[in-house]
């Protein structure tokens, strides 16, 4: 009788103590999360994942296909569909935000919530582009891109982490 009371009072104890421990853990990974975001972004190399197109008349669109914006160093990549009014635009078209370009005016700071607000300016022969893109701690991205000859646009995605093994 004496053995059950024991193991039923060990079981009690060990039912306790997993929330704690799963809690403890939940938040080490956030933290965890939270660091690789920033040193990511300062390294001035990542790239994000888009899966969300808010144009500025219409609904939102989720993307099926992959898009993103990617920077390496002094270039952006930008590979990103246009949903939108084209106010000059070449004849069929143009490429829209599908363009690789050198950065100009980056700028990279931390606000008070902790996100990360980036910052910069791309010329093609199409446009001129302004981004915003504010990246989130937990890793979620908003991006803002102004034109001169097209509406603006709005993306969210998720910033691109690799996991470590």
């Amino acid at each position: 009788m004496r053995t059950k009371k024991q193991i039923f009072m060990l079981l009690l104890a060990l039912l306790v103590g997993i929330p704690t421990l799963s809690a403890q853990s939940k938040k080490e990974k956030k933290e965890q999360k939270k660091e690789a975001v920033k040193k990511l972004i300062e390294s001035e190399n990542y790239k994000i994942d888009v899966n969300t197109a808010m144009p500025m008349r219409g609904r939102s669109i989720p993307l099926t296909s992959s898009y993103s914006l990617e920077i390496r160093n002094d270039s952006v990549i930008s590979y990103l569909p246009y949903y939108g009014r084209a106010y000059s635009i070449p004849y069929g078209g143009g490429d829209g935000l599908n363009f690789k370009a050198v950065l100009k005016e980056y700028s990279m700071e931390m606000d008070k919530k902790g996100n990360a607000v980036i910052e910069f300016i791309a010329r093609n022969p199409e446009d001129r582009y302004e981004y915003r893109v504010k990246v989130f701690p937990n890793g979620s991205a908003s991006i803002d891109v102004n034109m001169q000859n097209r509406q603006s646009i709005s993306f969210q995605g998720e910033l691109y982490i690799k996991e470590e093994k």
